[in-house]
């Protein structure tokens, strides 16, 4: 491949987009690889389409190589496949929906669970013909609600999914397996750094569920790690330690006055100095009352989370813990029609005389004591204890996570860092195998219920990544496997510079190397430069000044190191450069 710059459809930009707010998404359009067209939705020019086929080669080998099959489906699906499985309802507004001109409802595929299950049970119908893997690299929909960061969060994304099918739960551990080291194999081999976290299985369904996310700062998920035992998790899905339960005898329940006490550090400060409680934040039970709907009905259901007081509410994990129920917070007028509720003053000891449901954090265990809202104006309540004074429906992951907070595999402290979800595997079991009725005859002629797995890499979000991941300060660095060419060769502006870049890019495109040449007549030096930097291929060639004395110049734009070579050596340099 040979791409000419004096005829590539391409134009740099100086200056970073005014919506932009990451490196990769600042980058990339400066570069000239992507270009908006409407929020969450962006055209790729022909270097970024280069990049993105890059990416897909590499995953489609990868699946290829593990045994998997590749179809592909249509984009737009007719509705009737989504609602045996709840799905058309339970995603909400994260569907694209619309109506074809005889009224029928159709989406835009956001995942295609459904229609691989249909397809395999249309094909298939013995035992002898699991197990079976399919996957497919194909265009996503989801209506963000917040389309934002380029590429990195669309309404339109390319992504790579493959569906396992096999006759037992044993079957489909192995095609985890094989899936999880087919993901280890394609994001070494892209250049990602990652890291594998245990997950929540969301809309999705399913039991095991793991994600790949790659560390970076401007990621949107959070997860923790321990760096004694290895443990990793999406911050949604840690699990907290709970202490164990308090068997001492604790002081009755009493109420306190605690007037001008809007806040937990006001609230300790108070009853430490008014009443000697002697607490810490701690100690205290904040009450968090949201209203939960459920897509596709009107129902709306009331739920106070309880959770220590020197924590907030983390609206992701509890979104994920409620899933597929939507959490919204209470307003004004939602207290106004439930008048048992006080307002700021809410405690757990009428809950559930109100008929409200009550779930607290996995520290809230039997026998403990808080300090909590007495429903009552102006008062709170001291020595109420779990299992006396009020019993909870449940538990729910909900708090946040913090630095220091107890590994729930070994007890050593965690840290915290932020990611970019590029991969998620799940054992999804047989919740579509069920609502499709997919069995296979077994040898005695009995029916043998199918078992899923589902397995996502997003194809367009690891450009992104390896840009946010892989840049300096001079534009994108990108590793050999994706960039749009092995070598940059840049003839700095004379004709003769020109003609010899030219006829080297000639040379090395015929040894087998993708080339990008720098042959635009009239454009200075400087410019040329600081293209080649933006751009971010991997080797770079220049033909300039020292062309007279016959040396040119090579440059690694990985290491940044540069070396003047003899012109006649400059092939076999850049061959040995590309190969290494």
């Amino acid at each position: 491949m040979l791409l000419r710059m004096s005829t590539l459809f391409l134009r740099t930009l100086r200056e970073d987009p005014a919506d932009a707010e990451v490196p990769s998404h600042k980058l990339l359009v400066r570069a000239g690889y992507i270009r908006r067209v409407a929020p969450g939705i962006y055209s790729w020019l022909p270097l970024g389409k280069i990049v993105l086929e890059n990416v897909a080669r590499v995953v489609r080998e990868e699946m290829d190589r593990m045994g998997a099959q590749e179809v592909l489906f249509p984009a737009l699906l007719p509705r009737d496949f989504y609602e045996p499985t709840g799905r058309w309802t339970e995603y909400g507004d994260t569907l694209f929906r619309l109506k074809d001109r005889k009224g029928a409802d159709y989406l835009l595929g956001p995942t295609h669970e459904e229609m691989f299950t249909d397809m395999v049970k249309g094909e298939y119908s013995s035992y002898k013909d699991y197990p079976v893997t399919l996957y497919q690299i194909q265009t996503k929909y989801r209506d963000e609600a917040r389309p934002r960061a380029g590429i990195l969060r669309g309404r339109e994304f390319v992504m790579k999914d493959s569906y396992s099918f096999d006759l037992d739960d044993d079957g489909l551990k192995r095609s985890y397996e094989m899936h999880r080291e087919a993901y280890i194999r394609i994001f070494e081999r892209l250049g990602i750094d990652y890291k594998i976290c245990f997950a929540m299985s969301g809309a999705m369904g399913g039991s095991a569920s793991e994600e790949f996310l790659a560390p970076c700062p401007t990621g949107e998920d959070t997860f923790v790690a321990c760096h004694n035992c290895g443990y990793a998790a999406n911050a949604e899905a840690v699990v907290t330690p709970a202490p164990p339960a308090v068997t001492a005898a604790q002081p009755p329940m009493k109420v306190l006055d605690t007037p001008d006490t809007p806040t937990i550090e006001s609230l300790v400060s108070y009853v430490n100095e008014n009443h000697g409680l002697g607490i810490t934040a701690a100690d205290t039970l904040k009450n968090l009352v949201v209203k939960v709907r459920t897509p596709g009905s009107d129902e709306v259901k009331t739920v106070i989370v309880g959770v220590p007081g020197d924590r907030e509410v983390d609206f992701k994990r509890l979104e994920a813990a409620l899933s597929p129920g939507v959490p919204e917070i209470f307003e004004a007028e939602d207290f106004a029609r439930h008048p048992g509720l006080v307002r700021g003053y809410i405690g757990p000891q009428v809950l559930r005389d109100l008929g409200i449901t009550y779930l607290v954090d996995p520290r809230v265990v039997e026998g403990s004591a808080w300090v909590t809202g007495a429903n009552e104006p102006g008062k709170h309540a001291a020595h109420v204890v779990v299992g006396r004074d009020f019993q909870p429906d449940g538990t729910i992951e909900a708090a946040e996570v913090r630095a220091g907070d107890a590994c729930p595999r070994c007890a050593h402290p965690l840290s915290i860092d932020r990611g970019i979800e590029i991969g998620h595997i799940f054992q999804l079991g047989r919740k579509y195998a069920d609502a499709a009725q997919l069995d296979a005859l077994g040898p005695d002629g009995k029916p043998i219920r199918i078992t899923m797995g589902s397995y996502g890499v997003g194809v367009s979000r690891a450009v992104a990544v390896l840009a946010e991941q892989r840049h300096d300060e001079l534009g994108l660095v990108w590793p050999r496997e994706v960039a749009p060419a092995d070598v940059h060769i840049v003839g700095t502006g004379k004709e003769n510079q020109i003609e010899v870049a030219s006829t080297l890019a000639e040379t090395l495109e015929a040894r087998g190397l993708r080339v990008l040449v720098d042959d635009r007549p009239g454009v200075s030096p400087g410019v040329k430069f600081k293209d080649s930097e933006l751009l971010g291929l991997p080797t770079v060639l220049i033909v300039g000044r020292g062309l007279a004395n016959g040396v040119v110049e090579l440059r690694d734009r990985v290491t940044g190191t540069k070396e003047e070579i003899p012109l006649d050596e400059a092939v076999e340099r850049v061959l040995a450069a590309c190969r290494a």
